[in-house]
């Protein structure tokens, strides 16, 4: 196996960061586990060659029987490939599942509280009345093949509907079906980029955007926010990074950011169109969660607010994960005709065409939309606010943020530890991502996003496990502070 990927001792330390956080007697274990930590949340690709014993013991000042242990366990579990002569690369055990390769954090128990995803529980009522509507329907579409590479023309027009009633006019010429917001962000990257490519995005980001780019051999261009404190995207940095770098794309997500929560308003908006039309670069715009408003008026489609070019265009993409439920793989790329005709010939060769039934769903739900978020947002505002009140008593020493939209917390710890955290949680029983799946290099140790998906009942269970697990950090060598700052 000849890995894409070689680490030296001295940059497996810098991956690893703090990774004690228990007595010496069980270092190997700590080492391993931090080792697949960093696999499962994609900070260690797969395929990385990693250090030999005797190097990375050197790096970490420990003995090569300690680093061997580790190495054996992580062999044990499926997490590292040794050949004798050559090395040892990362891997993933044998028929991995979902949780396993996305969870971001160890496996845990059943009765774990998952947190590592910030995606609600479908709604009973409209999903199992969709699902008995698209039953009957789908017998009209099965005297066919079932292709239909842009999708079904009945989705196509209630998508346009749903962007024309938010104020941006969309015809069905408009409008690619896609399995899913993810694969919307692919195929968008796989038409406009090609190998060596750099593309713009925020620092943090969503860390599948990053997965993508990476997927495509491009190179992702990080623009920071301004601090915690301030409001918005620094629209001046943003503009010198495009200057300097002449990215080929810029994706961003204005609606709720994904792990920060801000919302860009619309004065940004048009500086951004503006920079893209003025430096030829198309914007890849992820709504995924813009339907989610909590407070305040509905964010503007940024698309609204934009001339498109054909030299500038503007691609918004979506999907139906956030909104009803992440089980129904359906999502939509909304762009000019000539730009969507791009993207259906790169759709062609991955897939064919979408799920009829999936698509059948989501035209009813979409119908139902209105009513579903009636229903839904004054519960995820009532979790937002309970999770941020529990998060301020337990821990006086984190900083939360107080999002208008969206679906969880981007909080600051106070100290470099959140892939510590994150592996004592799922000890501990709650699976969290650690701030730095969501950056570049090693970025945000400092933070963790916490989403309020779950009931308050639950929500109230995970942050007192949470809670046992930041205590426990207190075992790191030569450190005393701030894990003991629990109320």
């Amino acid at each position: 196996m000849d890995g894409d990927r070689h680490l030296t001792g001295r940059a497996m330390a810098r991956h690893l960061g703090e990774w004690r956080t228990a007595e010496a007697g069980v270092a190997y274990l700590e080492l391993a586990e931090r080792i697949k930590l960093l696999v499962l949340d994609g900070r260690l690709p797969l395929h990385t060659r990693l250090p030999a014993e005797r190097e990375l013991a050197v790096a970490l000042r420990l003995s090569r029987t300690t680093v061997a242990a580790g190495y054996d366990r992580l062999r044990e579990s499926g997490y590292l490939h040794s050949r004798r002569g050559a090395g040892s690369w990362t891997t993933m055990p044998e028929g991995p599942t979902r949780r396993e390769l996305t969870a971001f954090a160890p496996a845990a128990e059943s009765t774990a509280l998952d947190l590592a995803y910030a995606a609600l529980p479908a709604p009973p009522e409209q999903l199992t009345s969709a699902l008995r509507a698209a039953g009957e329907r789908v017998a009209r579409y099965t005297g066919g093949s079932g292709y239909q590479l842009l999708g079904l023309d009945v989705l196509r027009d209630a998508v346009a509907a749903r962007f024309t009633d938010r104020g941006l006019p969309t015809t069905r010429d408009q409008v690619l079906i896609t399995c899913g917001g993810q694969q919307a962000i692919a195929l968008v990257l796989d038409t406009l980029t090609s190998p060596g490519d750099r593309v713009l995005v925020e620092h943090p980001t969503y860390p599948n955007a990053l997965d993508a780019i990476a997927r495509v051999h491009a190179r992702a261009v990080p623009v920071g926010f301004p601090s915690a404190r301030a409001e918005g995207w620094d629209v001046d940095t943003m503009g010198a990074a495009v200057r300097d770098a002449v990215p080929r794309l810029i994706l961003l997500i204005p609606d709720y950011h994904n792990p920060t929560g801000r919302c860009m308003d619309d004065n940004q908006r048009a500086e951004v169109a503006t920079l893209g039309r003025r430096t030829h670069t198309p914007l890849l715009i992820d709504e995924t969660v813009t339907e989610l408003t909590l407070d305040g008026p509905a964010p503007t489609p940024f698309a609204a607010l934009a001339a498109d070019s054909g030299s500038a265009p503007v691609i918004t993409v979506g999907s139906a994960s956030k909104t009803f439920w992440g089980g129904i793989r359906i999502g939509w790329v909304r762009a000019s005709r000539p730009m969507i005709e791009r993207i259906a010939r790169t759709k062609a060769s991955v897939d064919i065409a979408s799920s009829v039934l999936d698509q059948l769903v989501v035209e009813h739900l979409l119908g139902e939309v209105e009513p579903v978020l009636a229903r839904r947002l004054p519960m995820v505002r009532a979790a937002r606010e309970h999770l941020r009140s529990l998060v301020a008593g337990r821990f006086p020493g984190w900083t939360a943020t107080h999002p208008p939209g969206g679906l969880s917390l981007w909080v600051d710890l106070g100290a470099p530890v959140s892939s510590m955290l994150v592996t004592a949680a799922a000890r501990h029983g709650v699976l969290l991502a650690a701030g730095p799946r969501f950056g570049l290099d090693g970025a945000f140790e400092r933070f963790l996003r916490l989403p309020y998906t779950l009931p308050e009942p639950r929500l109230d269970l995970a942050v007192e496990r949470l809670a046992a697990a930041w205590l426990s950090l207190s075992t790191v060598p030569g450190w005393t502070g701030a894990p003991t700052e629990v109320a």
